[in-house]
């Protein structure tokens, strides 16, 4: 197999292909019986043989700093230096006036509703197009969760439907920068400002991304991050708080230590409130400094190998890359997403195309399912609390309400690439490519499988 494509080698050599055009035949001849071979789910050979660079990456400094910490005898934020030392670093990074680090991204967003002061009673607005967190942190206030549908063309939340949704219970606003793009933050803004209600970005996946030039998770009331083993930064678990809000961050501090704040000391055992342990440890944050150090480079590798695959996989029918708005200025890649049209591939289902995607060595995933029609949210509704806490009406037309149509069609359309995929080389991206080209052309047999 040639490892580029025969339009990659023709920019990169025009004077080549010109001087020698026999050899411009044989590449296009090569690289059509690559995409035209028999697919490896009907017997024939793999695209891929080899695996995507594994995740996390680790090396000498993250031994080195975990051995140093755990040497110390100072495993947690009360008696060690790590945890403060991440959180200085990540608001250098971001440009974030404070910022608390937490046990995971879910804690993040717990700490920060209750920093909010979100009671039961309350309305969160949240995109039905995220990870099951997003909504469990809404769920344990005991408030009521508010679908705004998806935008089919970015895979985000839908900014122009968001003030419908608006209620006098809405408290808070909670959209999602899925898969390291970011959302229509300029819309989603005006509207909290206009009704004054606050915004909590969840950036759990978009580390590094960027709205105008500035970094994600600094633009609301607060930005939550996590770095669960999956994400761009990882420590295994752990999340981070940003914001600029003093008094909002003194509160997210109070809570998420028990309810003991910044003074006293915390080992006083003296409280200024009620709260929970959501503390990240010192060996997380240990880690986490020294992933840091590899972020930017991934990053930047990432962005280039997406980019270039946005540009082949253009040019396939049936396959359309997600959309990022004009004032997203860096996308994370946590996640790459397409959507998946089968009536271009001869109604070939999803689910085989993701197996005929698979058996090439290309790993990929069908994304989430509609979270608002799960059955644990009729199960919270028809419990004794929200049957205490809401008006029969609100609870019986939740459902009609909360219709997320555009959203269903996503959850039935979209296919995932994973960011470690984007660590490898252009040949990498050309493989992908070439894959689903051969999908493509032998759909009709594939549908027999």
């Amino acid at each position: 197999m040639i490892p580029w494509t025969r339009r990659s080698f023709l920019v990169k050599t025009p004077a080549l292909s010109v001087a020698t055009p026999a050899l411009g035949i044989a590449l296009s001849a090569a690289r059509g019986a690559g995409e035209t071979g028999k697919p490896a789910l009907l017997g024939g050979p793999k695209i891929r043989p080899e695996k995507f660079p594994s995740w996390p990456v680790s090396g000498d400094l993250e031994e080195h700093s975990l051995i140093e910490t755990l040497r110390s005898g100072r495993w947690y934020r009360g008696n060690g230096q790590q945890t403060k030392k991440f959180e200085k670093a990540y608001r250098k990074l971001t440009g974030a006036r404070h910022c608390l680090a937490t046990a995971s991204g879910t804690s993040a967003l717990y700490v920060s509703l209750n920093a909010l002061g979100i009671e039961p009673g309350d309305e969160v607005i949240v995109p039905p197009y995220t990870f099951i967190a997003t909504v469990n942190v809404v769920l344990r206030q005991y408030a009521l969760p508010v679908f705004v549908d998806t935008d089919l063309n970015t895979f985000q939340i839908n900014a122009k439907k968001l003030e419908a949704a608006i209620s006098p219970r809405t408290k808070a606003i909670m959209p999602v920068h899925l898969g390291g793009s970011v959302c229509d933050l300029d819309t989603i803004l005006a509207v909290g400002s206009k009704h004054s209600i606050p915004v909590i970005e969840d950036a759990c996946q978009a580390h590094l991304a960027e709205w105008r030039g500035r970094k994600v998770g600094t633009y609301g009331k607060a930005g939550c991050f996590s770095f669960q083993a999956s994400k761009n930064l990882p420590s295994g678990e752990g999340g981070a708080i940003l914001t600029d809000d003093e008094d909002f961050y003194e509160r997210c501090y109070t809570f998420h230590n028990n309810g003991s704040g910044l003074e006293p000391p915390s080992h006083s055992f003296a409280y200024s409130g009620t709260g929970d342990n959501r503390r990240m440890v010192e060996m997380e944050a240990a880690l986490l400094l020294q992933q840091m150090t590899r972020l930017e480079a991934q990053s930047k590798r990432r962005t280039a190998n997406a980019l270039y695959l946005t540009s082949l996989l253009k040019e396939i029918p049936g396959v359309i890359p997600a959309r990022m708005y004009d004032g997203c200025t860096r996308n994370a890649y946590h996640l790459y997403m397409f959507r998946y049209q089968k009536a271009k591939f001869g109604d070939l289902p999803r689910a085989t195309f993701l197996k005929a995607l698979a058996a090439e060595g290309i790993p990929a995933s069908r994304g989430y399912s509609p979270l608002n029609k799960e059955p644990f949210l009729q199960a919270a509704l028809e419990s004794r609390a929200y049957r205490r806490l809401f008006p029969e009406d609100v609870l019986r037309n939740w459902n009609e309400r909360n219709k997320c149509p555009a959203n269903d069609q996503l959850c039935n359309e979209a296919v995932w690439f994973t960011q470690n995929m984007f660590l490898g080389t252009k040949s990498d991206m050309d493989q992908i490519a070439e894959a689903i080209r051969k999908i493509e052309k032998h759909a009709g047999e594939l549908k027999a499988v």
